[in-house]
């Protein structure tokens, strides 16, 4: 394993205990109810609500992402401390650790992207892993934008995509 991916420890085995907690963030944060699960080796998703079960077992990792989250929604943190384990193959995880690198209120391509995982040839790949990152906000895929500076696809939607991107301060074409 790549030394740089270090923080990222492994996913537990299927069917381990995940603590998991609902975060609210503020009412002029139009993004929605936030879910965060977390095994004992780190985070392993944070996305948004689209069904209303409440599954509530929150454990001190979920409450201090729950924390880093409101900080960040404040503007008053830009850069997330987590352990992460997010469930992913080696590749997937290659491409999520670089999306850590993007620093808050800068957009990297697809493209660049790729390069900086050292597979230039594999944008489109690229674009699938971080389509499927489990760690919203926290890995910011939404700092991924296409190459002319157009919003692309992003899970949570692109008005979601849009919202934080604006939140660090890019103004982006519709």
């Amino acid at each position: 394993m790549n030394a740089a991916l270090s923080f990222f420890a492994p996913c537990p085995l299927a069917g381990h205990t995940e603590a998991c907690q609902r975060y609210t963030p503020p009412a002029d944060v139009p993004l929605g109810e936030i879910e965060i699960r977390a095994s004992e080796a780190g985070l392993t998703w944070v996305g948004f609500v689209t069904d209303a079960s409440d599954d509530a077992r929150p454990s001190a990792l979920t409450r201090r992402c729950a924390q880093q989250l409101e900080a960040y929604f404040a503007g008053e943190l830009t850069r997330f401390e987590l352990p992460l384990a997010p469930p992913g193959t080696e590749f997937q995880r290659r491409v999520w650790q670089a999306l850590t690198t993007i620093a808050f209120g800068e957009t990297r391509s697809y493209a660049e992207q790729a390069e900086a995982i050292g597979r230039p040839t594999a944008t489109r790949a690229v674009g699938a892993a971080n389509g499927r990152n489990p760690l919203a906000i926290v890995v910011p895929c939404h700092r991924v934008i296409g190459a002319n500076g157009r919003l692309t696809g992003y899970a949570g939607g692109l008005e979601r995509k849009r919202w934080l991107l604006g939140h660090e301060g890019h103004a982006i074409a519709r």
